[in-house]
């Protein structure tokens, strides 16, 4: 089967994908995005987004996702389902394999992988991973309404968790290892004006307690420890929602590119160009600043713009 040939590729979906796509296609490079696993990324599980440009009264993140997508398509992008399973940057043109087989020769990659959910680590988040154990507030939210949930974190994942669960909960412990929270001012004061939220401080998760069978298991409880004391104490919860931050999706390109110890794609200041000439990362796959889809899909502009200017250069 001969390969599908194209000027420009772009792995993953989000802010960043979808405005590469954008620039990339209004350049005339005919390019191919492969959404990934989650189409349209981390704001598709998100609620109101009200810091987003153009949306004076807010809007769900999945919509903006949405208009971004649709805007690409207008100006020519083909947008494939699908994941990219190994990819060869050795030479150009870079080889791409599909999750259907397909093989892709591309002369520029843009990386728009983003980034996933962090776990605790616990043999007990495992166990009830789904069955009382989330690290999606917006998604699984609604099943613990009139309940009392925790949530573990002190950022600003886990404030805007805490706030939203807030409004349908009845009580949200927010558990933190430490005694003031790394989330932004605007977010901490919100948590602080919610009344249904409770801080619990300088305390770390043990144990996620919970019943049942293989077939039929829920939350009941948090077993917590005190850092400073190391005294224990145990919070009646019906779910615990991890929020603890986000590790890039990058385990594809190891081997491929230069990573940082935090395994983010390193790029050189000022612009999306990888340690492989013609790659280019944009979005939370390298950015361990900044971390919002506004920056994102700047990110995606640049890498799409970095793009167009390596291939004049060839």
């Amino acid at each position: 089967m001969n390969p599908t040939k194209t000027r420009c590729l772009i792995i993953g979906s989000g802010p960043a994908g979808y405005t590469a796509a954008i620039y990339a296609s209004r350049a005339n490079m005919n390019p191919i995005l492969y959404e990934g696993m989650q189409r349209g990324g981390q704001l598709t599980i998100t609620s109101m987004v009200d810091n987003f440009p153009g949306y004076p009264e807010g809007r769900m993140g999945g919509d903006i996702m949405e208009d971004i997508r649709q805007q690409a398509l207008r100006f020519g992008a083909e947008i494939r389902e699908g994941e990219i399973l190994s990819v060869d940057f050795s030479k150009r043109p870079f080889r791409c394999t599909a999750d259907d087989g397909t093989q892709i020769e591309a002369e520029t990659v843009i990386i728009a992988t983003g980034a996933s959910a962090r776990w605790l680590g616990l043999p007990s988040e495992k166990e009830y991973n789904g069955s009382g154990v989330s690290t999606c507030a917006t998604c699984d939210g609604f099943f613990y309404k009139g309940k009392d949930v925790a949530v573990i974190g002190g950022g600003d994942t886990a404030a805007e968790d805490a706030t939203y669960l807030a409004g349908l909960c009845r009580k949200v412990y927010m558990v933190h290892r430490r005694d003031q929270l790394r989330a932004s001012q605007f977010m901490q004061e919100k948590v602080f004006a919610t009344n249904n939220i409770e801080m619990v401080w300088n305390h770390i998760p043990l144990e996620i307690l919970g019943e049942g069978d293989k077939f039929s298991k829920s939350v009941t409880g948090l077993r917590l420890q005190n850092v400073q004391t190391k005294a224990e104490q145990t919070l009646a919860v019906d779910g615990v929602f991890v929020a603890i931050g986000h590790h890039p999706n990058t385990e594809l390109f190891e081997g491929q590119l230069e990573l940082d110890e935090e395994k983010y794609i390193v790029t050189q200041p000022g612009t999306s160009k990888t340690s492989v000439p013609g790659v280019f990362a944009a979005g939370d796959v390298q950015d361990r600043q900044y971390k919002q889809a506004i920056t994102a899909a700047a990110g995606g502009c640049r890498a799409a713009i970095d793009a167009e200017r390596f291939l004049k250069q060839c």
